[in-house]
């Protein structure tokens, strides 16, 4: 497992600070299931759309919340702050994820299921990319944080 040092957590980058512009961006955007782009956006790809505009994934990367914490299981941290990611699920599988903005406090794509499919289904859901407390959802969260890829590529 790789070793978070004191430093790297506390040092504001700048890529951060742009991945949480952007995700309060993308605020009360409509939750579709499946969606990575503007017409709705589902946990993981409103997750994956953030990583991509500060360069952490490639353009053409898409992944399931699952896929996406096996990715950076390997940056694991104990407690969430800003920039890292909040998966739920199981041991086996990871169902949920969300951008953490600081240690207490998330934005998800959230509310919406397999049935929503369109604007409609996730106005009738209230399903939509929201702020939340992190421990608003239920079972055990863990916690990654994919900016140290870049400090690992400095």
């Amino acid at each position: 497992m790789y070793e978070v040092k004191f430093y790297e957590i506390t040092e504001p980058y700048k890529e951060r600070k742009l991945a949480r512009d952007i995700a309060f961006q993308l605020l009360f955007s409509f939750y579709r299931w499946g969606g990575d782009d503007p017409s709705g956006w589902d946990c993981s790809g409103l997750v994956i759309e953030i990583l991509k505009s500060v360069s952490i994934l490639s353009e053409h990367e898409d992944y399931t919340s699952d896929v996406l914490y096996r990715k950076f299981e390997g940056y694991s941290v104990k407690s969430p702050y800003l920039g890292c990611l909040a998966f739920w699920g199981t041991e086996r599988r990871k169902t949920h994820v969300a951008f953490c903005i600081d240690e207490k406090f998330m934005i998800e794509a959230g509310g919406g299921g397999r049935t929503t499919l369109d604007r409609e289904d996730a106005i009738r859901q209230n399903a939509y990319v929201r702020l939340r407390p992190i421990a608003s959802r239920r079972g055990q969260a863990w916690f990654c944080d994919p900016f140290l890829v870049l400090k690992n590529n400095d």
